[in-house]
């Protein structure tokens, strides 16, 4: 009887999961490359305005791979998606997807933004050469908060991607492992 009842609630874990995922996914994708480009540029903007150490490193960038929404949701299980802008300078280099997938402790749902700035050749060529980039595998990435914020200047700049992460709307509350890989997608 109590191996049913796990069943069960499993069942119930996963298709719930299945089903919000399901839901947001269709939000997320984005109509056509101009879209993703305007959302991108857009995005770029909120940003630079909420953190200006961002748009100081944006001008000494390689690359900077922009991701305006990125939808997140789970319950034990989770996951998220979201489809983003490789600029060079002011022109656009390709289209990446990034998707996650994470178990452990967590419930909700939300939304955000993230930028990651290629500092070097290295970075750019890696993002190129690699059928999809697992952040944590590869080139080194510092995701910017605000302590690392403080004692970082483009004159402190060492590591080969800075990552931001902007607009968070909804709530997540989660405690979970969790890896994230960048693949190319075509548009």
């Amino acid at each position: 009887m109590i191996n049913i009842r796990r069943a069960l609630l499993k069942f119930i874990l996963v298709t719930a999961t299945t089903l919000s995922l399901g839901a947001i996914s269709s939000q997320v994708y984005a109509a056509t490359a101009e879209d993703l480009n305007r959302d991108a540029a857009q995005a770029l903007q909120i940003l630079y305005k909420s953190n200006p150490l961002a748009e100081d490193i944006s001008k000494k960038a390689k690359a900077v791979l922009v991701f305006p929404n990125i939808v997140k949701a789970g319950l034990v299980f989770g996951g998220s998606y979201g489809e983003g802008v490789l600029f060079k300078g002011s022109r656009v280099d390709g289209y990446y997807n990034s998707v996650s997938a994470s178990w452990g402790l967590q419930a909700g749902a939300q939304s955000y933004g993230y930028a990651v700035f290629l500092m070097n050749d290295k970075a750019v060529k890696y993002l190129a050469k690699t059928k999809g980039w697992e952040i944590g595998v590869g080139p080194t990435v510092v995701v910017v908060n605000e302590g690392i914020a403080k004692n970082l200047s483009t004159s402190t700049l060492k590591d080969d991607a800075y990552a931001f992460i902007f607009d968070q709307q909804g709530l997540m509350a989660s405690l979970s492992i969790e890896g994230t890989k960048i693949s190319h997608i075509k548009r």
